[in-house]
Formats: C-alpha cells, structure tokens, sequence
C-alpha cells in the first residue's frame, strides 16, 4: 500500500474527515438497532437521523421535510427525472445538456429508445450553454429540465438561477445534478425555483453510497424505490443509519469550510494552474473564462497522452485523473471536451486535477516540479511534437 499519496482527484471522491468516522462509529456496534423498531432502541435512532436530516437542510437552504436519503447522485439524479415522467405521462420530452455526467445521459439515452424525445443542449468553447437555446427548445411536451450545477471535468458552473426561472415561467419541472458543487460553492434552494437536486456525500467528505435528493415541497414525486415506508413513503428500504449520520456530519463541517474551499483552496488550484500556464509550453486550459468550482483545474497538454501523464504522475504517487475515458479502457475521448469544441489531439493530453481543504501548498509545488519533467520527457519522445 501507498503510504503517502498527493491525491487530486477529489471529483472523483474525497477521503472521509476524521470528525464524520467518528460520529459514524458507534451506529456501527452500539446503537445499531433498525430506526423503524417500535422499541426504544431503535426509535432513539430515529431521532438521530432526523439530526442528520436537519444538519443537510441546513446546507443548501432547504426544509427537513424536502430531503429524502439515497444511494448517492446517480440514484437520486434518476429517482427525479423518472418521477417527473411518471407523474406527466402525457409528456415525453426531456431538455438536458451534451456535458452532463452519465448518470443522466445514460439514463437520458435508454429513454430515448423507449421512445421519449430528449434535447441535447449545446455548449460553447467555454463550456457554457446558451439560454436561448433553452427557451425555443421548451415546448408543451416537456416534461423535465435537467441540468447541472457544476461540471465533474472542467468545473465549470452552470447559470442555476437563470435557468429555474425560465423552467418556471414555462411551468415546467426542474432538476439540478449538484454533485460537484455541494460543499464546494454557496447553495440556498429557497433563492431559485428547483424542483429536484441531486447530491453525493462521498464529494464532500462524507462515505460513499449514501447521498440525498432535495424535493421542493408541493412537487409531485413517484417513489423509485417501493417497498416500506421510509423517507415519508418516498424511498423505500432500510435506512443506512451510519451513511446518514455520516453525511449529516460532513454536511455541517462542508458549512463550515466552505469560505477555506473559496479562500485556501481556490488559491492552490489558481498557483497549479498559473505555474502550467507559465512554465510549460503549448497548453490549453478547458472552461478557465467561465466561473468554476474553486478546487478544480482541466488543462490540455499538447503533443502528449493524457494516460501516459497519469501514469508517470502516479510513480510520484500523484493522483489525478484523464480528461479521457480512455483510463476506464474506452478510447472515446471526453465527451464533455468535445462538446466544448476542443481538438481530439488535444483531448486526449488533457488532465483534471482536482483539490480538497487537505490539500497542501507543498503538494502544490511538487507536482509542478514532476509535471515539467514529466511533459518533457513525453515531448521528447514523442513524433507529434515540433522540433
């Protein structure tokens, strides 16, 4: 095992605080009785979900009673947009974005061949969509918009407020993938007009498989999950105590260092990013001139292969992760960059890095000092670079 790791791959999934393990241990071996139990012992388990319950609210504005806990985002992204179907069955169309993360275009896709239109909406080079586009693409059939918050590959952040107003005005429901920005960015749901918003715990220090979807209350919701009556009847299954109180507590410590992430974070990820631009020759940075989440850096290297970067970031322990798919032995590149109009060369030299409040300043500095002598020894080896 690796003892030390500079990990920059937070968009990926963060470690779990110290502070969240500790709350969650004793739901493991001494209160670990079932919440729905009658008795005593599991009904004070009850009331220490419902702490948990408040503690998220309280992140992103929202009422107690408008979380339901979930698997995580993809679970939740799901649940909203299958829910907005179910309960309009006259309508069959669905407007999400070319960028969304496949949790949505996946399901988006297997939609369509049951036979539901779906609208891709275009960005530009900055990654961002055009409202416009939006409105004419609205019509009486549809029955949900879906997109999200904040990007996973190139952090760019999406015009939130804009967009629920105009799903507002033309009556139709609203759902935001806001995994990548809980914990990372200000969020006050009472402020927009947002049906339904989907998080992931294990994105802000929390476990994984354990997340939460935000229901506006008086939106109509179809459970997507049948079977007991947890979560008000709307997600069946026994509840994951230790996940919930886990994410209740990451949830109060994400409000807490929420000015560090836009402060001390947001300063790393600008010397990481301004150091590449400075010192190595021939990159591109991915959605740098719209707003971002401030822990997140997608920059091209040109001449060379996002893989083998990884792989010699990687013998200096640093974690990071491809713009590519082609890690996850796929050779399609982003999808994400390609509709951003960004070269397949270039693509594919392409790295996310991606910081947390554990990140140090001299982490910083050593992979700025291995990244140069990494992109060197790649471009002088490699037939694409001009000589």
């Amino acid at each position: 095992m690796i003892d030390k790791v500079i990990y920059l791959d937070n968009n990926a999934t963060t470690k779990v605080d110290d502070e969240v393990i500790k709350e969650m241990l004793p739901f493991f071996s001494i209160y670990y009785g079932n919440p729905s139990s009658i008795h005593t012992f599991g009904g004070q388990i009850e009331k220490e979900i419902k702490k948990a319950r408040e503690k998220v609210a309280k992140l992103i504005g929202a009422e107690p009673e408008e979380i339901i806990f979930t698997s995580g985002g993809t679970e939740s992204d799901n649940a909203a947009i299958l829910s907005a179907l179910e309960t309009q069955p006259k309508k069959n169309h669905i407007i999400t974005t070319k960028v969304e993360h496949p949790a949505i275009l996946s399901l988006c896709n297997t939609l369509k061949n049951r036979g539901y239109n779906i609208t891709y909406l275009s960005v530009d080079a900055e990654g961002q969509i055009d409202l416009t586009e939006l409105k004419n693409a609205i019509s009486a059939q549809t029955a949900i918009i879906s997109i999200m918050w904040a990007n996973n590959e190139t952090g760019v952040i999406f015009p939130i407020e804009e967009i629920s107003k105009i799903a507002a005005e033309k009556e139709v429901l609203f759902h935001t993938d806001a995994v990548q920005a809980i914990g990372k960015i200000p969020i006050n749901v009472s402020e927009y007009k947002i049906n339904f918003l989907a998080a992931s715990g294990h994105k802000f220090h929390a476990p994984k498989g354990i997340g939460f979807l935000y229901i506006k209350k008086g939106t109509r919701f179809n459970p997507f999950i049948i079977g007991g009556h947890q979560e008000y009847g709307r997600r069946a299954g026994t509840h994951n105590v230790p996940g919930i109180i886990g994410l209740g507590k990451a949830a109060e410590l994400a409000e807490k260092y929420l000015e560090e992430e836009n402060t001390k974070v947001k300063y790393l990820r600008d010397k990481l990013e301004k150091s590449i631009i400075e010192e190595i020759k021939d990159v591109k940075l991915n959605g740098g001139k719209s707003p971002r989440t401030p822990n997140t850096l997608n920059i091209s290297f040109k001449y060379v292969e996002g893989e083998a970067i990884l792989l010699l970031l990687n013998e200096y322990n640093i974690a990071a992760s491809s713009g590519s798919a082609c890690t996850t032995g796929s050779l399609e590149p982003s999808h994400v960059l390609r509709a951003m109009g960004v070269p397949a060369e270039v693509i594919h030299g392409s790295i996310r890095f991606s910081l947390s409040r554990y990140t140090t300043e001299e982490e910083i500095n050593f992979t700025i000092e291995k990244l140069k002598i990494i992109i060197k020894r790649l471009r002088d080896i490699s037939p694409f670079t001009p000589h």
